[in-house]
């Protein structure tokens, strides 16, 4: 299937381009055929980790509902997502690119009783391949239902894990992802600037996301999280989710914004200061900040094509041990895409080595000397390793309020 000729929807916002879809398209089809699997099958609920349904379709999933991909290797995909009983036909090709079929059904996770409606539409997709190979994309994210009604329905299939061969494809961006990826990180700096300027005592620390929110879907951001936290010097905090955002800045306080959203288009990036309310930063804290770059920087002369990262996670936590500092313990480096994390992990766990084309954010984090101390950038992997900084706001710890 060709996309070229196909205009878009103008309510569509920041749409990858159709040359793009046939990249990926084409890419993964050569890819099954080497595998010898004749349709994917993916769902999601969520575009914060639903990155293999918006790659696919160039649509997200949202708000806990459901949407079902099946993506055969000779033909068109077909859509299960949220919608009225009865919903079947070829949707507007203006929006729904490269799908010859959408199924609406009205289904709810919260009803169990509802749990094999998007799998039997499903099924109808699949039944031309009942004893061919399916592959699952990224299973975890497929609900227990969808996985149990179709292995029952096609006991004569065969099924394999596609995760591996997606993610190998997907992970590794394009000129024109890359581009997406710049302009969420020059969003998100003028996020920071707008929540850090607006800080004053008196006031709540989701009042302060809050402002990095707006800022940020006024210049394209389609969804993404905003973790703040205000805590007195001398005793530090993690930041948190807005359930956790209730207390209220004093001067004198540290705060911790993260802004890790997607930009224009769908694609993460997260970048991630401190400041200081109302009084100068104590010089133990520039110090400390000091620290974190020459951790960073270790990690990114480490961050080569070809590098392990399991090797890059202990050579970051040797130099922590070092210097007294606390060990990564969780995750300070990782891929982003249209999921917030993506793989590679950099940690003991991944498999794999760094690839040129990455999109890679670096952000050590601890707590250490009475202040929450961390920087976090977004570097996309060149053929010798990081290029420049994608966001360009200051590597400082801001004076403001």
């Amino acid at each position: 299937m060709n996309a070229q000729a196909q205009v878009l929807n103008e309510r569509l916002q920041t749409p990858i381009s159709n040359a793009e879809l046939d990249r990926r398209w084409g890419l993964i089809r050569e890819a099954m055929a080497r595998e010898k699997i004749d349709v994917l099958l993916m769902q999601n609920n969520n575009d914060h980790m639903g990155g293999a349904v918006k790659w696919f379709t160039d649509m997200p999933a949202t708000n806990g509902y459901p949407m079902t991909v099946v993506f055969p290797r000779d033909d068109e995909m077909t859509i299960v997502t949220q919608g009225a009983f009865g919903g079947d036909g070829r949707p507007p090709a203006d929006i729904w690119r490269g799908v010859k079929r959408l199924l609406h059904t009205p289904s709810y996770e919260s009803a169990h009783y509802t749990n094999n409606y998007d799998p039997e539409l499903a099924a109808l997709a699949l039944a031309p391949y009942a004893k061919g190979t399916i592959g699952f994309v990224h299973i975890g994210q497929v609900s227990y239902a969808l996985g149990d009604y179709v292995t029952k329905k096609f006991p004569h299939a065969r099924y394999v894990d596609a995760s591996e061969m997606v993610d190998c494809i997907k992970v590794i961006k394009s000129p024109e992802e890359q581009e997406l990826a710049r302009r969420a990180a020059l969003m998100q700096d003028g996020a920071m600037r707008a929540a850090f300027a607006a800080i004053r005592p008196g006031m709540r620390d989701r009042e302060v996301a809050a402002i990095a929110q707006h800022y940020s879907g006024c210049h394209g951001s389609e969804n993404g999280i905003y973790l703040c936290a205000s805590m007195p010097l001398g005793n530090p905090r993690k930041f948190g989710q807005r359930h956790m955002q209730n207390r209220i800045i004093q001067r004198g306080d540290q705060v911790a914004l993260l802004v890790e959203d997607s930009g224009p288009g769908g694609m993460y990036t997260e970048l991630g200061r401190s400041c200081v309310v109302g009084v100068k930063a104590p010089q133990e804290m520039k110090d400390e900040l000091d620290l974190v770059k020459q951790s960073r920087k270790l990690t990114l002369d480490l961050l080569k094509p070809g590098a392990h990262c399991k090797d890059i996670w202990e050579e970051f936590n040797a130099f922590m041990r070092r210097n007294g500092r606390p060990e990564e313990t969780r995750l300070y480096c990782h891929g982003q895409g249209y999921d917030l994390v993506e793989r590679p992990l950099i940690r003991s766990d991944e498999p794999w080595t760094i690839k040129e084309g990455m999109n890679i954010v670096v952000h050590p984090t601890y707590l250490y000397g009475g202040a929450l101390n961390w920087l976090c950038d977004n570097y996309i992997i060149g053929s010798n390793g990081p290029g420049d900084r994608l966001h360009q706001y200051a590597e400082q710890i801001d004076e403001v309020g």
